[in-house]
């Protein structure tokens, strides 16, 4: 009897991503039908509260392709949209990765991999000394740079770069990780990384190609504020000292 594949959904949160929504998603669909032939794929694009033509989009997508669906959420907030389809899914291994594809998807089949070979939490690094970095505005780069060595310094953790958006977890973590993670928005892969490692979750870090997309519409400002406040609140609160007791 031939072994059972194993799953893996994609989810790609996005909010107001008309512009290159389509086009990347049949990037990635044409990239897993011909590199991801080991595993059941399913990739899910995650709406949460676009205004523009994202979801009529989304739709036609999940009607014209069997392995394509879409999930909608009235409240805006990346965290909260990843989450959500996260713990919804029964795969093996949910991924989600940044609609804009910034990092190269070779790196997907090796995330995967780690994760089935005993690893809980698997992501990409643009801060690794085998990655590559190209195009990035200095003013981004310095903030990203910057904003890890906080959450080096303030927590004493060992991943290198919470922000990048291509990363993936096992069944098990979303099961009891992920209803863990208070932030809804983008401070969400911070907060599952440093949970995750104090509570003893192992992390797999793929370096990666990466390439900056200049019609990105991430609130660069707003977005570090959002995590400068996410950092303090854990930071005050230490929630894993009252979970590891309940763990044990």
């Amino acid at each position: 009897m031939a072994k059972k594949k194993k799953s893996v959904e994609i989810v790609i949160p996005i909010y107001n991503e008309e512009e290159e929504l389509e086009t990347n998603v049949l990037k990635l669909r044409t990239f897993l039908i011909k590199n991801l032939t080991l595993y059941n794929w399913k990739i899910t694009i995650a709406d949460n509260a676009s205004t523009d033509g994202s979801l009529d989009i989304a739709k036609k997508l999940a009607k014209k392709f069997k392995r394509v669906g879409y999930f909608h959420l009235d409240q805006k907030g990346r965290g909260r949209a990843v989450k959500k389809v996260w713990q919804e899914s029964h795969a093996d291994v949910s991924v989600y990765m940044d609609v804009d594809l910034s990092t190269d998807l070779r790196n997907l089949e090796p995330v995967v991999k780690s994760l089935l070979e005993g690893y809980d939490i698997a992501i990409g690094s643009r801060l690794l000394s085998q990655s590559k970095v190209k195009r990035r505005p200095i003013k981004r780069e310095v903030l990203s740079r910057g904003y890890n060595i906080l959450i080096k310094l303030f927590f004493q953790t060992n991943f290198s770069d919470a922000q990048c958006g291509f990363k993936a977890v096992t069944r098990r973590t979303v099961k009891d990780l992920i209803p863990l993670i208070a932030d809804n928005a983008w401070f969400f892969d911070s907060e599952m990384l440093i949970l995750g490692e104090k509570l003893g979750y192992r992390i797999y870090e793929q370096p990666v190609l990466w390439v900056d997309n200049p019609g990105s519409t991430v609130r660069v400002l707003k977005t570090v504020y959002g995590d400068l406040e996410g950092l303090w609140r854990l930071f005050l609160t230490r929630p894993w000292n009252k979970l590891k007791h309940r763990r044990d």
